[in-house]
């Protein structure tokens, strides 16, 4: 192929080791690194989150989350934070008339931005743009894969070389994973795509979500990771205990006792115990990027000593933290990975922690599948 400039390659992602790992409960910590620059009274009420966004920009530590998480006022009925939350997973929807849908076998399978599509064009061999309005938009034509392109094995091979002549200018955190392109979920796979790509074709990206919960004395907690410091994505930001991409040729619950073992060391005899509990689902356009993305949800109940412990080298650490003290980081921060909270505030409703007489409770839990969750 004209564009074929770089040979294609499959590679597992590198996976390292944490030499060691701390576990403290959230009432007691010795960390001394850098503290916030700016004071956090427990008079102080916002809803703004620009603390946040000053933490998003100069890092922060544990010592900075207990602190935030002990002092702010607690009032379970106050929703606005959470609203606030939500709508950074659903940015800029006006902004969807500026892409072109992506068919594949009569079946739309993502949308690409009409400039980004500018790139396409010269891969005529790869990327073709009938005109043809049936498939809606505002630019009079979809795109699609060269008729010529025909098997699953050929359409992965001929992408990944656009996409890798392209490079990490336009796609940056190519990671040589492989995310299944279909439809909707569980129907036929037309090819597979690199995950790094995928947000740029507008594909429906699916992952499991782990919630690791222990019970102490009536009151529930919830194990939390930091991930590492040296991640492409979200460097040092909160995340849920296990939480993984759904990549080709696996299930769901097979996905997830991997992930379990990968990043937090639970076997297979504890994670086979890990409960479905339903999906939450989101769309948000930025720039080019264009994630429509479908997150099943778990809950599983583990044994008070059960320790985690990272393996892949993606987790920084691990604190268990009273649940009442997570709602209050997710409401006044922007401390967690942004898709992770739609989890947890799906735990919250699931586990009592937001009730029905709290004023917007309908709305916000209509709000967590705000994406086409197909």
């Amino acid at each position: 192929m004209a564009n074929s400039c770089c040979c294609y390659h499959l590679s597992h992602k590198l996976r390292s080791s944490i030499s060691s790992l701390r576990n403290l409960p959230l009432t007691s910590s010795p960390f001394t690194r850098r503290r916030l620059k700016f004071p956090i009274s427990p008079s102080r009420r916002t809803h703004t989150l620009s603390a946040a966004n000053h933490v998003h920009r100069c890092g922060f530590t544990w010592d900075d989350v207990f602190k935030l998480a002990e002092t702010q006022q607690n009032d379970s009925s106050d929703l606005r934070g959470f609203f606030e939350i939500v709508k950074l997973c659903n940015r800029n929807s006006e902004m969807q008339c500026e892409f072109i849908p992506f068919v594949l076998e009569k079946r739309i399978v993502g949308y690409v931005h009409n400039r980004f599509a500018d790139h396409l064009r010269g891969s005529e061999d790869v990327f073709i743009f009938p005109d043809d309005t049936s498939y809606g938009g505002n630019f009079g034509c979809y795109i699609t894969l060269h008729p010529m392109i025909r098997t699953i094995e050929d359409r992965t091979r001929a992408v990944e070389d656009v996409i890798k002549c392209l490079g990490e200018e336009l796609i940056p955190g190519i990671r040589n994973e492989l995310y299944p392109v279909t439809s909707s979920f569980g129907m036929p796979e037309f090819f597979s795509l690199e995950r790094a790509a995928a947000p740029y074709f507008g594909i429906k990206a699916y992952g499991v979500h782990m919630n690791g919960y222990v019970e102490r004395d009536g009151q529930k907690y919830l194990w939390i990771g930091k991930r590492s410091e040296v991640k492409p994505t979200y460097p040092g930001m909160l995340d849920h205990l296990v939480a993984g991409g759904m990549p080709h040729g696996i299930s769901c619950g097979e996905n997830l006792v991997k992930e379990c073992e990968e990043e937090a060391g639970i076997p297979r005899s504890i994670s086979s115990g890990a409960t479905a509990v339903g999906a939450v689902s989101y769309m948000d356009i930025d720039g080019y990027r264009f994630k429509r993305d479908v997150l099943f949800c778990y809950d599983l109940k583990l044994p008070e000593g059960f320790i985690p412990k990272n393996e892949d080298g993606e987790v920084e650490s691990f604190k268990l933290v009273p649940v009442t003290h997570v709602a209050n980081i997710i409401r006044r921060t922007q401390f967690f990975k942004a898709n992770c909270n739609l989890v947890i505030i799906d735990f919250l409703f699931r586990h009592g922690y937001i009730k029905p007489e709290d004023l917007g409770y309908l709305e916000l839990l209509q709000s967590l599948r705000s994406g086409d969750c197909s």
